[in-house]
Formats: structure tokens, C-alpha cells, sequence
């Protein structure tokens, strides 16, 4: 994200000003914590002070009201010093957790507008690395280091000053040696922030890996591949391990170097002010004022060390998010879009050129046409990779064509809102995705408000009632992740009631009956003619019951239609559809 004007953020931190739309609406809170942490910084540069005048005052003088009078008022700063600090302490923790989870909510939403284009390209797991790992480092960042470093900055500046006060002179050594201890965090800064970029992409390269493996155990443990999976993900493991050793080391170094130049200036400034002291130049108190001070400076300038790295860190981290945020989907939504008819022409393909953005050069669909008409049943039937789920995905808009048109009742798809686009269709997958959650959540999620009657009518309709029922706790039963407690069938059938629930007026099967057996298979067929009674259907199959209860069934080849008809017809008149029937098509 580019720098703001006026804005004079170092370079190499520029990124962090990505999180400032998500500080902005809080800002009142920032002023309640600004005042707690300039209190909390008055009354700790305040303390030398009063040191010095109880050195000075009060015990030169010998009298014990004086002496008391100073101990009170160094009780009263600690009251206060500590009040500031639990007011600081608690504004930016809570700010930390409410930014920290306005940028997950931002993140996670935006995600959930993508399209698949964007996971073609994109690994699960690193997402959630950046959902995760990245935004704790922000949430450290806003809920400690910034707090931290504004506080010891704001230390700095008071104690650089108190000790020009105190003695210019001395104070004129100690500000030559600051020169000694920057210079060390500009050239080891931007070191520690490349490799902390590098530390956290090895993190989400484990976090990617490890749930590509963890998504197909079943397929693992079958080929006995565990070991070597085990060997993969130590050697990520270990990589990330040494990329963040880096960072340490060179995180190490600058404290080190930092700190010992630091009290080593300080040490030779002391020295200098014992033997003024011992001159007669200045006081005890003086000089103990002047130590104090030296010691509040070097404290603050070896915290400002550690949240300079903390800083480099969440530079980083933010960097990936605001990559991730500001990522635009290739399905853009209209600015002005038309009102879907509720009557029209049905589904047309007019001229559709596609090709997948993983695979620009292979063209999916070739100059395709088809036309579907309102409560029409058509069974779309060819090899593999012939293209017949592209015209799913295509009808979700999920991808748009690189040339051509799909339209629904007259209107191209892209004139429509997302949401009208989608909302006639409701689809069954091959893959069937079930959440962990319970059987009724699962079924209701194409119509949260549907009531239990019509939850049990669709299940009915889809031949689940019977093993839900069965089930120990019915249609409160958790599944678990991914249905796993469930068969095959079973989580067909709970796919297909979830789609018969939202009543839409197109319904789209992929291989829909392809996990069920025999019988299963039977009853749901029934159910699925009951439920495209007078609803478009439009399916993707294998099996001969499917192809033969279609009104026209189209053979699709390489990207194009080669043949439609009935199953007759086509028998007699299409050597693929006569050669799929006899190799695929049987019961």
C-alpha cells in the first residue's frame, strides 16, 4: 500500500500503514491510551526529580518533615505512575484484540468473495497462515510494540532533555555516543525485516502443506506414505525453523551491539560526572538526578531495539495481508445491475469461448451454444475433460468466459448481482462437502430459515429420513469434520436434501447419484424426478436410469457438442454416445 503524504514513516515500514483504516474507527480509545501513556511517561521523568531534591533537601537538611514530605510525594507519582500504566496496559490490549479481529473478519470475508480462480492459484493453508500467524503479529504489534515504542519514545525525547537540563555538558557527550547506537538499527533493520517476511512465507508453506496431507489422509495411509509425508513436512518444518534462526541472529546481534554501545557511552559519561562531583561542579542529588535520567534514556533506547524488530516483524505481516485484502476477483459484480425476470428464455450458451486461468493455452468450451428451456430435463453425457462441470461453473459465474455469453431468462449473467445470478441454482456435487456441524445445520444451509417440517420433507424427498432417523441423536447428530461419521451415501443424500430444501427453479447434478448403491440410487432417482417436476434440471451422468429419464440428453467432446437427442436416437446415431452407453452406461 502506498505511503501516505505527509506521512514520514520510514520506507521500510511503509506497509504498516495498511492498518490504519482498521485504527481510524477507534480513535477516541487512542486518545484515552495516548494520555494514560503521557502520564504514565510524565510521572516516571518526574521520579530523578524528586530523587534529587530528597538528596539535596532533604537529607543535607537533617529535618524529618522534609524528608517525609519528599517520600509522599514519590508515593503519590508511584499511585499515579501505576494507574497510567494499568489504563495504558488495558486501552491497548483491548485494542489490540479489536483490530487484530476486525482484520480476520475483513480477510476472511473477502476471501469468501473470491472466485475459484483465485484458489487455483492460491494454497489453502497459506491463507490461513496469514489468518493466523500474521495477524498475531499485529495483534502483538497494536496491543504492546506500538504502545511501547510511542511510550519509550516519548521517554527518550523527556529524558534527552532532562539531562541538557540537569548538565549540558555531560548531556553533550551522551547525545555524540547516540550516533553509535543508531546507526546499527538502520543498517541491521532492514536485514531483520526481509528475513522476517522470509520466516513468516516458510511458516505458510508448512501451514499448506500440512493441510494438503491432512485432507487426504485416507489416501495417505492406503499407499502407506506416511513416512515419507512425515519426512516432507520435518524438512518444511526445518526449513522455517532455519529461516526464523536467521532472523533471531540477526535480531541478537543488533541487541547486542546495541546495548553494550549504549552503557558503554553511558559508563564514560558517568565516569566524567563522579569527578565533576568530586570538583565541586554539581551536586549528589545533580548527579543522581543525571544517572536516573541516563538510565531512563538507555532503557528506552534498548525497548525501542526490541520494538524495532516487533515493528519489522508486523511490517511484514502486514504486507501479506494487505497483498491478501487487496487482491481483486477476476468476476467482477456489475455497478449497475438489471433485475432478473422471473420468466424468459431459460439457460443459453451462445458462442462461449473458455479456458481455464491454470491452463490459458487448452480451451475448455469451443465456441459453444446450447439452450435449455424453462422446466426442461437435460442430461449432459462425454468422456472425461469434455467440459460438462464447466458449464456448472459457468452458470455460478464462478468463472466468466473469455468471450461469448451465458444467459439466464434473456439477461447475460454479468448485468446480475452475484447473488441474483446464483440464487435459481442449486447444485449436487460429486464431491460433497458436509460441515461439522449437525445433521440439520447441513441440510439448512441452502435455507437457514426453514422450518424442521420442511428440513424432514426434503430429506424425505432425498431418501435420508430413514438413516437420520436412525442416527443417535436424529437431526441433531453431529457429523464431524468433513461427515466423517457418515458413509458415503449418506452424505449424498444429505447433499441432495440441502439442495431440494432451497426450492430452486433449476437444479444442477453433478453425478449426483454416483455414491449410492443400488437401492439408494432407485429411491433418490424418484425422488429427483418428484423434485424436477416442473423445475429445470440439468445433470451431469453416467449411469443409464439418469440419461434415460432426460427429455434431450447432449453429448459434449473436447469443449463442443457432438450430438443430442434422446437415448434412442442417439444410440442409433452417435458412435461416442453408443460407445460410452456400452462402456459406462449400464446398470
Amino acid at each position: 500500500m502506498p505511503a501516505q503524504p505527509g506521512l514520514a514513516l520510514p520506507k521500510r515500514l511503509n506497509p504498516l500503514l495498511g492498518l490504519a483504516p482498521f485504527l481510524k474507527p477507534y480513535w477516541l480509545r487512542w486518545i484515552w491510551t495516548f494520555l494514560a501513556l503521557i502520564i504514565a511517561a510524565g510521572a516516571t521523568l518526574t521520579l530523578p526529580i524528586a530523587f534529587r531534591y530528597l538528596i539535596d533537601s532533604g537529607f543535607s537538611s537533617g529535618k524529618s518533615e522534609h524528608i517525609d514530605q519528599y517520600f509522599l510525594a514519590l508515593f503519590g507519582l508511584s499511585v499515579i505512575l501505576a494507574i497510567a500504566t494499568a489504563l495504558r496496559f488495558y486501552f491497548v490490549s483491548w485494542l489490540g484484540e479489536r483490530v487484530t479481529a476486525d482484520i480476520r473478519s475483513a480477510i476472511y470475508s473477502h476471501i469468501l468473495r473470491m472466485s475459484p480462480q483465485f484458489f487455483e492459484i492460491t494454497k489453502t493453508g497459506e491463507v490461513l497462515s496469514r489468518l493466523t500467524t500474521d495477524t498475531t503479529l499485529i495483534q502483538t504489534v497494536v496491543g504492546t510494540s506500538l504502545s511501547m515504542g510511542l511510550r519509550n519514545l516519548f521517554m527518550l525525547v523527556g529524558g534527552i532533555v532532562m539531562l541538557i537540563v540537569t548538565s549540558p555538558t555531560l548531556a553533550g557527550y551522551i547525545l555524540i555516543t547516540l550516533v553509535l547506537v543508531i546507526a546499527p538499527i538502520l543498517i541491521f533493520g532492514r536485514k531483520v525485516r526481509k528475513l522476517s517476511r522470509d520466516s513468516q512465507d516458510r511458516v505458510a508453506d508448512s501451514s499448506a502443506l500440512a493441510g494438503e496431507v491432512l485432507n487426504a489422509m485416507p489416501t495417505v495411509q492406503s499407499y502407506t506414505q506416511e513416512e515419507r509425508e512425515s519426512v516432507r513436512f520435518n524438512f518444511s518444518v526445518e526449513t522455517a525453523f532455519q529461516t526464523a534462526l536467521s532472523r533471531i541472529r540477526a535480531r541478537s546481534f543488533l541487541t547486542v551491539v546495541v546495548i553494550v554501545l549504549v552503557f558503554a557511552a553511558i559508563s564514560f559519561v558517568l565516569w566524567l560526572g563522579a569527578q565533576a562531583v568530586i570538583a565541586g561542579q554539581m551536586t549528589a542529588g545533580e548527579l543522581s538526578q543525571f544517572i536516573m535520567y541516563a538510565v531512563v534514556t538507555a532503557g528506552a533506547i534498548g525497548a525501542i531495539t526490541e520494538v524495532w524488530g516487533e515493528l519489522q516483524r508486523a511490517a511484514g505481516a502486514t504486507e501479506r495481508l494487505m497483498e491478501l485484502l487487496h487482491i481483486e476477483s477476476p468476476v467482477v459484480e456489475t455497478s449497475q445491475p438489471k433485475i432478473l425476470p422471473s420468466q424468459g428464455d431459460g439457460i443459453e450458451f451462445e458462442n462461449v469461448n473458455f479456458s481455464y486461468p491454470s491452463r490459458p493455452d487448452t480451451l475448455a468450451l469451443k465456441n459453444f451454444s446450447l439452450k435449455i428451456r424453462h422446466g426442461e430435463h437435460v442430461a449432459l453425457v462425454g468422456p472425461s475433460g469434455a467440459g460438462k462441470t464447466t458449464l456448472f461453473q459457468l452458470l455460478f459465474r464462478f468463472y466468466d468466459p473469455q468471450s461469448g455469453v451465458v444467459r439466464f431468462n434473456g439477461i447475460d449473467l454479468r448485468d446480475l448481482t452475484l447473488k441474483d445470478a446464483r440464487q435459481p441454482f442449486s447444485v449436487v456435487l460429486q464431491e460433497t462437502i458436509i460441515f461439522a456441524g449437525t445433521v440439520l445445520d447441513n441440510i439448512r444451509y441452502s435455507n437457514p430459515n426453514a422450518s424442521i417440517e420442511d428440513v424432514k420433507q426434503a430429506a424425505e424427498m432425498a431418501a435420508a429420513n430413514e438413516f437420520i432417523d436412525s442416527l443417535p441423536q436424529g437431526y441433531d447428530t453431529f457429523l464431524g469434520e468433513r461427515g466423517v461419521r457418515l458413509s458415503g451415501g449418506q452424505r449424498q443424500r444429505i447433499s441432495i436434501a440441502r439442495a431440494i430444501l432451497s426450492n430452486p427453479p433449476i437444479l444442477l447434478l453433478d453425478e449426483a447419484t454416483s455414491a449410492l448403491d443400488a437401492e439408494s440410487e432407485r429411491q433418490v432417482q424418484q425422488a429427483l424426478d418428484n423434485a424436477a417436476h416442473n423445475r429445470t434440471t440439468l445433470v451431469i451422468a453416467h449411469r443409464l436410469a439418469t440419461v434415460q429419464a432426460a427429455d434431450r440428453i447432449i453429448v459434449m467432446e473436447a469443449g463442443e457438442i457432438v450430438a443430442e437427442g434422446t437415448h434412442a436416437q442417439l444410440l442409433q446415431e452417435s458412435p461416442l454416445y453408443a460407445r460410452l452407453a456400452k462402456l459406462q452406461f449400464t446398470d
